[in-house]
């Protein structure tokens, strides 16, 4: 019996130790994020062990646990249809709210979703709830991307995807099928799906050939650029839940399907040194020290080193893309751009991408609207029924579609 109790003892102290990290008092939920953490870190040491044994890549083995824990059919309610179709051979899922008398023509909005380009699915849990709620509360028409993820394809495949779907939407005749407003559509999507929704407006202002414009952009705690990983968010929140900075850099060499060996180099920014010239020219559009308030900045110090690693980007010149980097796009390309809502939130590495970007919209003559919230960590919107309810996940949520509700 007392052997019983020492081994139990161990094992809660073992499990305890695994679960805590320090966390700032102001986070929402610390002991529940502490548990989505430790959750989504086992999956990654699984995942991990299986591409170690050799029996799959890492990614596709984390991927199929988070599906396979998360998925959910298209099912329909009396207030949102929801179907399963693809849009120029793209998958989508459509989430179509109650039509209204009054109302014969819905707004819409085009949803891609996150998971560093190579995680997550428009078909799971998380962004089901989401969409289903956006169409009912909005009364909207919801399209949800499922474009398809690393390591099956890589950059600039994303992009094409969801370049694609979209535009086939945006034909009068798909338009009329689901009752859509062609003058009410907007796009939207959380992190890496955010970047993405930032990608695809900049290409749409250049496309003349569009005739129905884009009305506004959402973009929720979005990834924005690759050439500063030490800005004061990324510093601030180096090792905070749940995307420590390591985790960030690997999806950017995942998504370009780089060399896991410049990943430290990347870390310190040796692969925009002085000494890089495609890099120095570029470093003035995302000068934090200038484009962020004091309040953020801080006793924060930039990190530019003088000399680095120029063979990174040699071998990886899509760090530097505008198409995989939004943030660094020319002021004449941001001008263009439709109204714009970016969510941020305080403990994320990802928070001075969103608000460099807000800024350099402003400058550009964008309105825009940076809601950021001081107890929001990366990814909380979407946590917001149990067994991961989160206070910020569901005021996020209630927040971002009431901006849609105002201006789309």
């Amino acid at each position: 019996m007392r052997s019983s109790c020492v081994l139990l003892t161990a094992l809660v102290a073992l499990a305890a130790y695994y679960i805590y990290i320090p966390l700032p008092s102001s986070v929402s939920d610390p002991w529940k994020l502490m548990l989505l953490d430790a959750t989504f870190r086992s999956a990654q040491q699984v995942s991990n062990l299986i591409h170690y044994l050799g029996l799959s890549h890492h990614l596709l083995a984390l991927n199929f646990i988070i599906v396979s824990f998360g998925k959910k059919s298209a099912w329909s309610s009396p207030q949102v249809k929801v179907t399963d179709t693809d849009f120029d051979g793209v998958e989508v899922r459509v989430f179509e709210g109650s039509p209204k008398p009054e109302e014969p023509l819905k707004r819409s909005v085009v949803y891609i979703h996150g998971g560093g380009w190579a995680l997550a699915s428009a078909k799971i849990r998380y962004y089901d709830e989401l969409c289903t709620a956006m169409a009912e509360e909005l009364n909207a028409v919801i399209v949800s991307i499922e474009y398809r993820l690393v390591p099956k394809v890589y950059f600039p495949a994303q992009i094409h995807d969801v370049v694609r779907a979209t535009k086939y939407f945006l034909q009068p005749e798909v338009l009329h099928k689901y009752s859509v407003d062609p003058g009410r559509i907007g796009i939207s999507g959380d992190s890496a799906g955010g970047n993405l929704a930032a990608a695809l407006g900049q290409q749409f202002t250049r496309d003349a050939n569009l005739k129905n414009k884009l009305k506004v952009q959402a973009l929720i705690y979005p990834v924005l650029q690759a050439l500063d990983f030490n800005t004061p968010s990324y510093q601030q929140n180096v090792n905070t839940p749940i995307l420590p900075r390591y985790v960030m850099v690997k999806y950017w060499v995942d998504y370009f399907k780089g060399n896991y060996d410049f990943v430290q180099a990347m870390i310190v920014n040796n692969h925009t040194s002085m000494d890089v010239e495609e890099a120095v020219a570029l470093r003035a559009r995302l000068n934090w020290t200038s484009l962020l308030p004091a309040s953020i900045t801080k006793d924060y110090k930039p990190v530019v080193q003088t000399t680095g690693n120029a063979r990174i980007l040699r071998e990886i010149p899509q760090l530097l893309d505008a198409r995989s980097a939004p943030l660094i796009a020319d002021q004449e390309v941001l001008r263009h751009l439709p109204k714009t809502y970016i969510l941020t939130c305080e403990h994320d590495v990802l928070r001075d991408d969103g608000i460099m970007y807000a800024k350099r919209l402003e400058s550009a003559g964008v309105e825009v609207t940076l809601d950021h919230f001081e107890d929001g960590f990366h990814g909380c919107m979407i946590f917001t029924s149990w067994p991961t309810n989160f206070s910020v996940g569901i005021r996020t949520r209630n927040s971002y579609i009431k901006w849609l509700d105002q201006n789309l």
